[in-house]
């Protein structure tokens, strides 16, 4: 009843059944469905005597599309193993039946669908070339799901080149039938990177603008990381294979502070970092409908989100579901 791609008729039968189950009287499940006692009483007959099944039979005199076997065939081969000869990236129910010639459009959708193929889709993914890559991932996933006693976890990366851009033309805000609308033509005021903490026990952000993304940036940043927790307190840090991360003064700052311990993602793995969750929510909040007149206000507008996001944060609630999933490069 609750599905969300099954068709509504559908729907509106099952929610019958249920409406009877719960002895509800005919002519109340008249109002709310707005039926008549024949259609009630017909989809409860079918349901006593099919169960399930019954609710998706058609009506008396209405055949069940069938679809030759070797016709199936064929529109699935040339839907997975050719390309239109209009140099189209895929095929459309019309450009197929009228490729194949002799059936229609509908037939060709009717076979997708109880095949489950749909041309029109596109996923995107990335490949991990990492050879330690279950390695790294258990490693970090372990810190997520069971962090050592009393230590800190914190997902660092940065958003670098954060354009503060501003209107050429008076923004027109939202009202009712209409959306709120920005003029075609900007101006740019320059950029700024973010630098972001996320601590996985609490959710809280601890935040950086820079100018640049360097090496020093960083390393800065982990000593504000570490100023953060109590004296001697164990601190994981989990971060990519940018080459800022992985420098002398990188090195010498971990050499310094023994209770700093950096874990490196594998490599085109940024789905690992739990901060990327939290960049994309400041992208979707404040940056990308932002209007900036400079680069100090794009600045004083990121920090005031993260002062009012630590008010109320939010952990991930992490679950790997099937590690047999990963796309492996060949």
């Amino acid at each position: 009843m609750h599905s969300r791609s099954g068709s509504a008729a559908l729907a509106r039968r099952a929610r019958l059944i249920l409406l009877s189950v719960d002895g509800i009287a005919f002519n109340e499940i008249r109002a709310r469905l707005d039926c008549d006692v024949r259609y009630i009483r017909r989809w409860r007959e079918r349901f006593i005597a099919e169960r399930v099944v019954g609710l998706s039979t058609l009506p008396k005199g209405v055949s069940q599309a069938k679809t030759d076997a070797r016709l199936e065939a064929r529109v699935l081969d040339y839907t997975v193993t050719r390309k239109p000869a209009d140099g189209s990236t895929h095929w459309s129910t019309r450009k197929l039946a009228a490729q194949l010639g002799g059936i229609s459009h509908n037939t060709v959708s009717r076979i997708w669908r109880e095949h489950g193929i749909k041309p029109h889709r596109l996923e995107g993914y990335m490949a991990s070339n990492d050879p330690q890559f279950e390695d790294k991932a258990a490693d970090i996933i372990g810190l997520y799901l069971n962090p050592p006693a009393h230590a800190a976890v914190f997902c660092v990366d940065e958003k670098t080149a954060i354009q503060a851009l501003d209107r050429k033309d008076r923004v027109l805000p939202l009202s009712p039938g209409r959306a709120e609308r920005h003029g075609f033509e900007y101006k740019r005021h320059g950029t700024l990177s973010l630098y972001a903490a996320f601590a996985t026990q609490t959710g809280e952000i601890i935040g950086k603008t820079a100018e640049r993304h360097t090496s020093a940036e960083f390393v800065s940043f982990l000593g504000q990381i570490v100023a953060s927790q109590s004296a001697g307190r164990e601190i994981h840090v989990i971060a990519d294979n940018l080459s800022a991360h992985k420098t002398h003064q990188v090195t010498a700052f971990l050499a310094a502070n023994s209770n700093v311990q950096l874990h490196y993602t594998p490599t085109y793995s940024s789905w690992l970092n739990q901060v990327e969750l939290w960049f994309a929510k400041i992208e979707r909040d404040v940056i990308g409908r932002g209007v900036f007149t400079s680069v100090s206000d794009l600045k004083n507008k990121l920090m005031r989100y993260i002062r009012q996001y630590n008010k109320q944060p939010r952990t991930v609630k992490w679950k790997y579901f099937d590690p047999s999933r990963r796309i492996k490069t060949q």
